[in-house]
């Protein structure tokens, strides 16, 4: 077997085990031996650029990065549904479908999903473009992220399939993978996400899709678009779907009879808490194409499917107290403590009041009895109050003035909900959090330290700051409970190690408000070193790519704290990277200067990684999609005939990579 044939059965051997692991759940080889398998692929493919394949396996674990989503118009309008709340709705609305198709329906009911929409297009069976809903007539181009997700098929199954087809799902985080990623974020100091579905929704639109890849998405299909498809009835699309290797939910039911689809609805009602993902409801369609081809659509709904919507699930239940949280960014959040109530399968003990705002507008007082409901099905929340059960000795609430932890007067500026606590030198959670963010691992990533153990030590008084933990000896963390002299000797290593962390991740690890991973990168591209960022003038960084008002003004804040730039210095002496390096340094030109390239195709003398690294060190910028503001189209070969189009019609200068080596040279 050449290369060549050897790539060709990694890949097919590879989605064979992929569909056997994530759609039938019957893997047939250890994940030990799939990542064997996988590797040995990517190292293939390394080797071989003209064998690459966009809808590869090697993919999945994605690596590619869009700066911007380029808005696509639907071939095929992505309608919204009517929605229905009781069984009458439903009776009501079979009486309208009567009256039309002169005849009595059959239905398909499905679950309705809670996730972020999506419309992937196939041709020749293989995936060529994930576009999201939008606003239903157009929506951003997500290819490159829903390729990274294991139950969405980039080659379909057999032969049977229309040449062309557009099918639509949801795309959906399961709760155990909601859970296990908010876990990470509050281990490395983050905000935890509030539901699933908003975390979903966010993933599709994160520029990297390597991180894309590391969140357990998945794509549920219910439905299939286009024209010609030759399929009779709703039950055949789900059924063609599972044929080709889509994951479509076992749940979907046909149902001869109003009366049946009650008895689905009822069923779930009452079941869907132990679904392993969030659903809000049952979608409920008339069965037969014909039909539906009949019924044809309202302005912004097709009359032949109807949403019914489950009532949230409300409990009513005492507030005991409402107590207040502070975060990293001293933000205050109050909380209501409430006496223990059964919701949606759980027991709700805490719930958000948000912020003072509120508190007021509910008129929400302790020992009221309150009416709770799950936001999301996750987020508890008070959404009243049972003004008949209030006492008369009952008083209004008084937002607290003074910080819960250190005491200081909060302050609100204008323009915000939250209240916050000033004091950032000491105020303890605040203290503990900005350390925690300093070593989370897309910062500093200290090994053998984590969220518990820097609560330890800020409260046995070791460190009070980040910079703190470069002083740390493996004596003083010894009498730490739980501390062994292994993990102490652990955490000081890994703390030393860090000093290694490039200059981009430790701006990003210093806590600047607004300041997250792409903005710490564009800083460091444009300044070089914290030296010129501390002396930058407000135009000056406003002028830099991605950088607004409010993230200049905050970044002028910070260091106008004389406390942060002896932190900062303090750092430095350490032997932190606080500049770019000097490969970086010797590399970087600006010969490329006020240029935007978009890259499409493949390439023989360097790998499109390359050609982007190379376009970013001389001062260029990378997009994924051609517009007016594209100065250049380096094509390679096999490139979307689309983008050529594009670039033809707007006039973009289009290159080879040859000439655009030459340019760099």
């Amino acid at each position: 077997m050449n290369q060549h044939e050897r790539i060709h059965w990694l890949r097919a051997e590879l989605e064979k085990h992929n569909h056997l692991y994530y759609i039938e759940d019957k893997p047939e080889i250890s994940d030990y031996e799939f990542d064997q398998l996988m590797q040995e692929l990517i190292d293939m493919e390394e080797k071989n650029p003209s064998l690459a394949d966009v809808n590869s396996p090697s993919v999945r674990v994605g690596g590619g990065v869009t700066k911007n989503f380029e808005t696509i118009v639907h071939e095929h309008r992505m309608y919204s549904l009517s929605n229905s709340y009781s069984f009458e709705d439903l009776q009501d609305w079979e009486n309208r479908i009567e009256k039309i198709i002169d005849a009595k329906p059959t239905y398909v009911c499905e679950l309705k999903y809670d996730g972020a929409s999506i419309s992937l297009t196939y041709i020749n069976g293989e995936l060529k473009q994930a576009v999201t809903r939008g606003d239903g007539i157009q929506g951003d181009d997500v290819t490159n992220n829903i390729r990274t997700i294991k139950t969405v098929p980039l080659k379909l199954k057999g032969d049977n399939y229309p040449q062309k087809f557009h099918i639509r799902g949801e795309i959906i985080l399961p709760y155990e993978g909601f859970a296990a990623i908010n876990e990470e974020r509050i281990q490395n100091g983050e905000e935890p996400y509030a539901n699933p579905r908003n975390t979903a929704s966010g993933t599709l639109k994160l520029q990297d899709s390597a991180a894309v890849a590391k969140r357990p998405l998945e794509c549920f299909l219910y439905a299939i678009a286009g024209d010609n498809l030759g399929i009779e009835t709703q039950f055949d699309n789900l059924e063609k779907a599972r044929e080709w290797g889509f994951k479509v939910p076992e749940e979907s039911k046909l149902c001869k009879s109003l009366n049946e689809v009650k008895a689905y609805v009822d069923y779930w009602n009452e079941h869907r808490h132990h679904l392993p993902y969030e659903t809000d409801g049952v979608v409920v369609k008339v069965n037969q194409i014909s039909h539906q081809e009949e019924l044809g659509y309202t302005a912004k709904s097709p009359r032949w499917a109807m949403a019914y919507k489950f009532k949230a699930e409300q409990a009513s239940t005492k507030l005991e107290a409402i107590t207040y949280q502070v975060g990293r960014t001293g933000a205050i959040t109050p909380v209501a403590n409430l006496s223990p109530v059964q919701l949606a399968g759980t027991t709700v003990k805490r719930a958000s009041l948000h912020n003072a705002d509120q508190i007021a507008k509910l008129d929400i007082r302790v020992d009221d009895m309150v009416f709770v409901e799950k936001g999301g099905e996750i987020i508890p929340k008070i959404v009243g109050v049972d003004f008949t059960q209030r006492t008369i000795f009952s008083e209004p609430t008084q937002y607290i003035t003074n910080c819960p932890e250190c005491g200081t007067a909060l302050e609100r500026k204008e323009g915000e909900a939250q209240h916050y606590c000033p004091n950032t030198a000491t105020c303890p959670p605040q203290v503990a959090g900005r350390i925690q963010h300093f070593i989370s691992r897309k910062a500093m990533d200290i090994e053998g330290l984590g969220g518990e153990t820097v609560q330890q030590l800020v409260k046995a008084e070791l460190i009070t700051n980040y910079a703190d933990l470069y002083e740390l000896k493996v004596e003083d963390l010894l009498p730490l409970e739980r501390m062994a002299e292994k993990s102490a000797t652990n955490l000081v290593e890994g703390v030393a190690k860090s000093v290694e962390v490039p200059f981009e991740r430790v701006l990003f690890a210093l806590g600047i408000r607004y300041v997250g991973e792409t903005v710490a990168k564009k800083l460091a591209k444009a300044f070089k070193n914290i030296d010129n960022i501390i002396a930058a003038t407000f135009e000056e960084l406003v002028a830099t790519d991605e950088i607004g008002d409010k993230i200049a003004e905050s970044i002028h804040l910070f260091f106008a704290e004389e406390t942060n730039i002896e932190l900062v210095n303090r750092l430095k002496s350490y032997g932190l990277q606080f500049s770019l390096s000097e490969e970086e340094l010797a590399n970087a030109t600006d010969l490329l200067e006020g240029k935007t390239f978009v890259i499409s195709g493949v390439f023989q003398k360097v790998s499109r990684d390359e050609l982007k690294k190379f376009i970013e060190t001389n001062g260029g910028k990378n997009t994924s999609s051609i517009s007016k503001k594209t100065n250049y189209l380096v094509a390679g070969e096999n490139m979307g005939p689309s983008k050529l189009t594009k670039a033809e019609s707007l006039g973009v200068k289009i290159i080879s990579e040859d000439e655009f080596l030459a340019m760099i040279d």
